[in-house]
């Protein structure tokens, strides 16, 4: 009973670690000269399904990531700044700015409206982390239910992600703000 205790731990162990070794492989972050996966995110209605990676083709887009729409940072000072600056960085050859958050396509439309954020950036939903994980940017935050998207910022160029600035703890203000962004 004893050795078949040990030897079953022994195996289970084994297979847990190929496992984790696997997964890790399978998810590690994103960088700079990645693809932008294809995922699919909602832009003010469940209907209105935009694919991130077509959406990037033939185009240089700004995408940027918040924790949560109407939360304070984001509110006050992420999105107000990409908002301020749409005209500046379109005049620089970036063909969409985009925001992304863990949230339902309702709630991204209601905040685009109450930023002025229409026709100048994109609130885009990703209402299952689905962007989110599969650039390993995905973190758990539960005041804001659960999991959320680290706080970041990115430039895609015809696809391939050229520049990213992921904030050291994954929520702060700095590298992802509009005036660090790197063209």
């Amino acid at each position: 009973m004893i050795v078949n205790n040990f030897l079953s731990r022994k195996v289970l162990l084994s297979v847990c670690k190929k496992s984790i070794l696997r997964l890790s492989a399978a998810n590690m972050s994103v960088k700079v000269g990645d693809s932008i996966p294809s995922v699919d995110l909602f832009e003010g209605t469940p209907m209105n399904k935009v694919n991130i990676s077509d959406l990037a083709k033939g185009k240089k887009v700004v995408l940027f990531a918040v924790p949560g729409a109407f939360t304070p940072g984001c509110s006050k000072t992420h999105l107000p700044g990409y908002v301020k600056k749409a005209d500046d960085l379109k005049a620089q050859g970036i063909s969409e700015i985009v925001c992304v958050s863990v949230n339902d396509p309702f709630v991204m439309g209601a905040w685009a409206k109450d930023q002025n954020a229409e026709g100048k950036v994109r609130m885009l939903a990703d209402p299952s982390a689905e962007l989110a994980k599969k650039l390993d940017l995905a973190v758990e935050i539960p005041p804001l239910g659960g999991l959320r998207s680290k706080r970041y910022s990115m430039v895609i160029d015809d696809g391939k992600i050229t520049s990213l600035q992921v904030e050291p703890d994954g929520t702060g203000l700095s590298c992802s703000l509009v005036d660090a962004i790197k063209l």
